[in-house]
């Protein structure tokens, strides 16, 4: 017999913001940027309430064209923030992005989408809409993480070929690391979620598998894609790292 979901109050949900009080104390008297900090922690949380409420009628609607847009929303947003850490070349990359994640994360989205779980109608938004969040966000990292890592070596007069192949293994850390350590360091999000909600544990793996698989793949496509398609646009005559040096 499965035990019914145990719902956090409001109250109680205040014990998790106990220790994000003792890192913002620790921030502050180190004198680093407490500001950031403490705007990021009240974006989450508004932002997570915003969901909880939007998601609960989504999820009641019967539309493909509104999940489609949705998923355009989510597309852009993900092309702009993952180029967050090199402003200065943000527009000019956009297009770039977008379309790596387009190509890594939409055809990870199909596979997992209409291969695995083979929703029906294709745009089941209980399902499509936390999924594609998951793929696109990683993709989104993993685009950022292979950009800064990318300038870098340029500017340390590495070869675009060369900076390439760091980059990527850079913005694959985090992914890889993950499958090295899921079941042994960790219980990932899915799973644990699943589990707590009355899921048997075996039925849990099964969808971490697919999660963990999904989110390799996806990181990994559109990050060497966004490298790939990238190269025109750093290597150039009239970037400091391409210029000729002078004696």
């Amino acid at each position: 017999m499965r035990d019914p979901i145990h719902i956090i109050s409001l109250t109680n949900l205040g014990f998790a913001f106990i220790p994000v009080s003792i890192i913002i104390a620790i921030l502050w008297a180190w004198s680093l940027d407490v500001k950031n900090a403490m705007y990021a922690v009240l974006r989450m949380l508004s932002q997570l309430l915003l969901i909880g409420y939007i998601l609960a009628s989504i999820f009641k609607s019967d539309s493909g064209l509104l999940i489609f847009t949705i998923l355009l929303v989510m597309l852009f947003s993900a092309s702009w923030i993952g180029l967050g850490t090199i402003r200065e070349k943000r527009l000019e990359l956009f297009k770039i992005g977008f379309v790596a994640i387009i190509i890594g994360g939409g055809t990870t989205l199909f596979f997992i989408t209409q291969g695995v779980l083979r929703l029906d109608p294709w745009y089941h938004p209980q399902y499509m809409i936390p999924i594609a969040g998951m793929i696109f966000a990683n993709s989104m990292n993993s685009i950022s993480l292979a950009v800064e890592r990318l300038q870098a070596e340029l500017e340390r007069g590495v070869t675009y070929d060369e900076a390439k192949k760091i980059a990527l293994k850079a913005a694959l850390i985090p992914i890889t690391n993950s499958l090295f350590a899921v079941g042994l360091v960790a219980i990932p999000g899915m799973m644990t979620g699943q589990i707590l909600s009355g899921v048997e544990p075996i039925i849990a793996a099964r969808y971490q598998i697919m999660v963990m698989c999904m989110i390799f793949g996806s990181t990994g496509i559109s990050a060497s894609c966004f490298l790939i398609l990238a190269k025109s646009t750093f290597v150039s005559p009239s970037l400091p790292w391409q210029s000729p040096k002078t004696p």
